[in-house]
């Protein structure tokens, strides 16, 4: 069994840079993609980033520039570096971990969920 903790969510400014990070506990993650999904209010959950466990990257449009996901496989851990944040960026951060080792995995057929960390953009 999986465990993953997130931490590093907050309340900030429009513009002002945030790093998530997700830890995971109990097997290796060595041939899993380690992902990164927001949910906000009233939404669907949504796909953010992911690193598979060779280093292959992929971020979503709207965090593109912005957001950059790395992980660091002799830790087991996963972060989310945010600047520029905006106020649509709002959201429960999820740390998702998947065997299919793909980068674009949904949230339906995800193996292992943290609890999310809540950041919230105010103007």
């Amino acid at each position: 069994q999986v465990q993953l903790v997130e931490s590093g969510g907050g309340l900030v400014q429009a513009g002002d840079s945030l790093r998530l990070t997700c830890v995971a506990s109990g097997r290796t993650l060595s041939g899993h993609v380690m992902a990164w999904f927001r949910q906000a209010p009233g939404k669907e959950r949504e796909w953010v980033a992911s690193v598979t466990s060779g280093g292959t990257t992929d971020h979503a449009p709207s965090v593109e520039g912005r957001f950059t996901a790395s992980r660091n496989n002799a830790k087991n851990t996963l972060y989310l570096e945010m600047n520029s944040l905006k106020l649509e960026d709002t959201a429960v951060y999820y740390c998702a971990a998947d065997r299919s080792n793909r980068v674009l995995v949904p949230a339906s057929r995800i193996d292992y969920w943290g609890q999310g960390t809540q950041v919230t953009v105010s103007s």
